[in-house]
C-alpha cells in the first residue's frame, strides 16, 4: 500500500488519541484524512482490521482504565473526559469492555495497587517463574512519554507493517522499557513499541532494540493492559526483594500472547519478563 496512505492512517491514530473527548466522527476523521467519508471508512478498517468507531472505543475506554486507576478524576465525571455524552452510556460501554462498572473497576484496582496496600504488606499475585530466554532483535517505533500512552505507537507499528506487508517478518509484539518510572518524569520515560524482527533489511522509520539472551524473571498477567502496573510493583516490590536475585543491566521488556483486536480484556495475556544477573 502506498505511503500516502499510510500516512493518512498514522495521522488519523495520532489525532484520535490526542482528542479523546473532542469530535472523532467519521465525518471529522475523514477529513483529517483528506478523503470522502465513504471510501475512508473502507480504508481504515481494511488497513487496521477494525472500524473507525471500534477504534474509537477502544482508545477513549482504554484512556478510561487508567485514569480511573490513577484516581485523578471521579467516576461519575469521567463520561465526558472522553468523548461521551452521558455517564450512563459512558458506563454501558466500559462495562461491556472491561466487565466491570467504572466504580467497580476503580475500587477493585485500588484495593490491589501495592502503592496503596504497602502499609500492609499486601500484593497482588502473579505466577512468575525464571527460565532462560533467547537474544532477540526488535524493530519498533520510539516512544517517549507515559507507559500506558504506547498503545497509539503500537497501532503505528501496526499499521506501517500491514500496508508495507512486513508482518510475515516479525514474530511476537514487544514493548521494551528502558526507564523507571520511579526515578525519571512520565513525559521523559523511553520506550519501544514492536515486535521480533526476523528478517534481513531493517524497515525504514524503525529503530533496533538487542534484547540479551539469559535468565529471566517472567511475570504472567492476565487481563486488561491497564492493570499492568500492578503486576510490575508486585514483581519488583515483593518477588525481587524476596527472591534472592539481583536484576541484570538490562532493560524490562513485554511479550503479548494475544491480540486485544480479537481477544476480551480479560482474557489478554502479557509476560513481563526482567533480566537476572548469573
Amino acid at each position: 500500500m502506498s505511503m500516502q496512505y499510510e500516512k493518512r492512517m498514522l495521522r488519523v491514530l495520532q489525532y484520535i488519541h490526542d482528542n479523546p473527548a473532542g469530535d472523532l466522527s467519521l465525518d471529522r476523521l475523514a477529513e483529517e484524512a483528506a478523503m470522502s467519508r465513504f471510501h475512508w471508512h473502507r480504508v481504515f478498517r481494511g488497513m487496521t482490521g477494525e472500524t473507525c468507531a471500534q477504534a474509537v472505543r477502544r482508545v477513549r475506554l482504554h484512556k478510561a482504565a487508567n485514569l480511573l486507576l490513577e484516581g485523578k478524576i471521579d467516576p461519575a465525571k469521567m463520561a465526558a473526559h472522553v468523548g461521551y455524552d452521558n455517564p450512563r452510556s459512558f458506563g454501558r460501554a466500559f462495562a461491556a469492555h472491561y466487565g466491570l462498572s467504572p466504580s467497580e473497576f476503580q475500587k477493585q484496582g485500588r484495593h490491589t495497587v501495592p502503592l496503596l496496600s504497602r502499609k500492609e504488606g499486601e500484593f497482588a499475585v502473579y505466577p512468575i517463574e525464571i527460565r532462560k530466554e533467547p537474544a532477540r532483535k526488535i524493530m519498533g517505533l520510539k516512544h517517549i512519554g507515559p507507559y500506558h500512552e504506547i498503545g497509539q505507537k503500537f497501532e503505528a507499528f501496526s499499521t506501517i507493517c500491514r500496508s508495507r506487508d512486513l508482518w510475515p517478518q516479525f514474530g511476537q509484539m514487544v514493548g521494551v522499557y528502558f526507564d523507571s518510572p520511579d526515578e525519571t518524569p512520565a513525559g521523559e520515560l523511553r520506550s519501544l513499541a514492536g515486535a521480533e524482527w526476523r528478517g534481513a533489511t531493517a524497515p525504514a522509520e524503525m529503530e533496533q532494540v538487542d534484547l540479551p539472551a539469559g535468565r529471566y524473571a517472567v511475570l504472567t498477567y492476565k487481563g486488561p493492559y491497564a492493570g499492568l502496573g500492578l503486576a510490575y510493583d508486585a514483581l519488583f516490590g515483593q518477588w525481587l526483594p524476596n527472591s534472592g536475585e539481583l536484576p541484570a543491566d538490562a532493560p524490562c521488556f513485554e511479550v503479548s500472547q494475544n491480540c486485544p483486536l480479537n481477544t476480551t480484556q480479560q482474557e489478554l495475556v502479557t509476560e513481563i519478563c526482567l533480566a537476572l544477573e548469573g
